[in-house]
């Protein structure tokens, strides 16, 4: 029988397991000193106590990197959960006071989302909450329900497909596209139809997708387009384009900021496809968190600029 199984729980130092959750998420002694705000001896004795507690060496060291033991792995989800709830069974007790706050939220999107967003949103917190933090990470084209479950993430901003029951979604804005090319073009000085689209030399946005709403519809007519430059940027494929011949297919409201920016002129896709929507997603069990369902209320009030 496990060790784990027999220790008296009642003894048991629940300060602990925030260590722990630290630990994993920083894979590093003096880094979750850092975070939690405690000396690297202290965090070191905690792991040394539950080392002794759960009977597993949690975490080896490998080179300059503290990795997780099977053991800890399997723990790492129930703990961060259960921390999770005492967290938001405690808040849920007390008015969010925003301008007292200092939690931090962390949020996924794609470099085109937070354009769109974080400006709007930071000028809104530097008044509104002054000491609330939110951490970017990165949105690939899938829902990370991995982090989001782990707490790794509070909240995701895109676009998404299906979704998993235990997650709540709702609806922040729907976008079209535009093509954006150099001001002057010589290749569409009449215009943009669907044969000069065809005969541009493109940049493609990925995003990490395999194949977007534009190359879709081509494929179904038969036809596809000249992508000879791929990036994930929606940024530096403007910068591109406003230095070359090549174009590059942008969501409405960037492309119009960009052609505010840069030398650029924007032309109706010479083709119908339908918007796509953007989202707020989320663990349906976090819906009762008032700070996350405050920055979501931010967030929902933001109009295209």
């Amino acid at each position: 029988m496990p060790y784990i199984c027999s220790m008296n729980t009642s003894n048991f130092d629940l300060n602990l397991l925030r260590v722990f959750d630290m630990l994993l998420r920083e894979q590093n002694v003096s880094r979750a000193a850092e975070r939690l705000a405690l000396t690297q001896p202290t965090v070191s004795n905690a792991l040394a106590r539950l080392r002794d507690v759960l009977g597993d060496p949690l975490l080896v060291r490998v080179g300059r990197r503290m990795c997780p033991t099977p053991r800890a792995l399997a723990l790492e989800g129930p703990i961060r959960a259960a921390l999770q709830q005492i967290e938001q069974t405690l808040a849920t007790g007390d008015a969010f006071d925003p301008q007292r706050s200092h939690r931090q939220l962390r949020i996924a999107l794609t470099d085109f989302v937070e354009q769109m967003c974080m400006p709007s949103l930071l000028a809104c917190l530097q008044t509104r909450a002054p000491h609330l933090r939110i951490d970017v990470a990165h949105l690939t084209p899938s829902l990370p329900v991995e982090a989001l479950d782990r707490g790794e993430l509070d909240l995701v901003l895109g676009r998404f497909d299906q979704i998993p029951a235990r997650f709540t979604r709702q609806l922040w804005r729907s976008e079209t596209l535009r093509v954006a090319v150099r001001q002057g073009h010589v290749q569409l000085i009449d215009g943009l139809d669907l044969d000069s689209f065809l005969q541009l030399r493109h940049v493609w946005v990925h995003g990490g997708q395999t194949r977007g709403m534009v190359d879709q519809w081509l494929a179904e007519q038969n036809l596809a387009r000249q992508i000879v430059y791929t990036t994930p940027n929606y940024l530096q494929a403007a910068h591109l384009v406003a230095a070359t011949d090549l174009g590059v297919v942008l969501p409405t409201q960037l492309a119009q900021q960009f052609a505010r920016l840069l030398p650029l002129e924007l032309h109706e896709l010479p083709f119908a496809l339908p918007p796509f929507e953007l989202e707020l997603v989320h663990l349906a069990s976090r819906q009762h968190d008032p700070a996350l369902a405050w920055l979501k209320a931010q967030i929902l009030t933001i109009q295209p600029s």
